[in-house]
């Protein structure tokens, strides 16, 4: 089930999905739909739209593609975590997704990238990375879909698993707020709007925040389905 909220923020709208849903925040993932910003003439307003984890349609937050980044790990050691798998769990976890890339022909490493409390990252070494990462992620998002799946079989719902191959989560961010950016400068040059390509939640939601802040740029998601598309909007002076 899919709930929408609104609210004068970000925070004031998430708040109050938690408040009448009955969660804490972090049993529930949030998309913006559509952001305005206060105006002599509007009143400002932002539009998320709220998954909770345990849903049959959101499974064990099958996007969220955030890993910690270099910078985090410098400051952080624990983040850099044993390879090995340290449990029963993770044996099982780890040998899941070997398994299942073995049985699609090719040949890989599987091992611990990161542990935190309720996130664990997997980390993928093969000479077909780029076939395993697939155009725009998506061949990653698949499979680290399948693995949610197995973990919420092994009685963990309550993490999340995070796929990834050469650092592609990381440089996938890097390329989103640099495309968010240059959209943002060129509709603002041009007056208009801008139709970015599809993408899964955890990139929409990206894209809203780079650009939350901008007087002059709004963002909204458009589509049906997963992968809805943002539009980048110039509004002028604010």
């Amino acid at each position: 089930m899919v709930y929408e909220y609104e609210g004068k923020t970000e925070k004031e709208a998430i708040e109050k999905a938690a408040q009448e849903l009955g969660l804490e925040k972090d049993q529930f993932d949030v998309e913006i739909l559509e952001s305005q910003k206060a105006s002599l003439f509007k009143k400002g307003y932002v539009r998320i739209s709220v998954h909770p984890v345990d849903s049959e349609e959101n499974v064990a937050g099958e996007f969220d593609g955030s890993v910690p980044n270099v910078t985090e790990r410098a400051q952080n050691p624990s983040l850099v975590a044993n390879p090995m798998p340290q449990n029963e769990f993770e044996q099982k976890l780890i040998e899941f997704v070997k398994t299942m890339i073995c049985k699609m022909g090719y040949d890989v490493t599987v091992e611990v990238m990161f542990r935190e409390d309720k996130k664990m990252g997997i980390k993928l070494t093969s000479s077909a990375s780029p076939i395993l990462i697939g155009r725009k992620g998506k061949n990653l998002d698949a499979m680290q879909l399948l693995a949610n799946v197995y973990a919420g079989h092994l009685g963990r719902e309550d993490i999340r698993i995070i796929l990834d191959s050469e650092n592609y989560r990381i440089r996938r961010e890097e390329t989103l707020v640099r495309l968010a950016y240059v959209t943002a400068d060129k509709v603002r040059h041009t007056h208009s709007s801008t139709l970015l390509e599809p993408m899964n939640p955890y990139e929409r939601r990206l894209i809203h925040t780079t650009l939350n802040d901008i007087a002059d740029i709004e963002t909204k998601s458009e589509g049906d389905g997963l992968y809805k598309q943002v539009r980048v909007i110039y509004r002028g002076a604010r």
